[in-house]
């Protein structure tokens, strides 16, 4: 199954414990822009913030992009 990135990365967050705070601060991004990855509100992210992301949640671009474990 497919999941938008927001949801994958919402689950990725929770499972380590941290708040939106603490995924922005470590990809160096704002809280509000994880929000509204999160809420759906923003669908798109380039693969600069991917890579951020991904690193700081300990995933491949590809697992959080596609919602894989890996």
């Amino acid at each position: 199954m497919v999941m938008e990135p927001g949801a994958t990365i919402r689950r990725l967050r929770e499972e380590k414990g941290w708040t939106q705070e603490t995924l922005a601060a470590r990809a160096k991004v704002t809280q509000g822009y994880i929000a509204q990855l999160e809420t759906g509100t923003r669908l798109r992210l380039s693969l600069e913030v991917a890579d951020r992301l991904a690193r700081a949640l300990g995933v491949s671009v590809v697992a959080l992009v596609k919602g894989d474990k890996r």
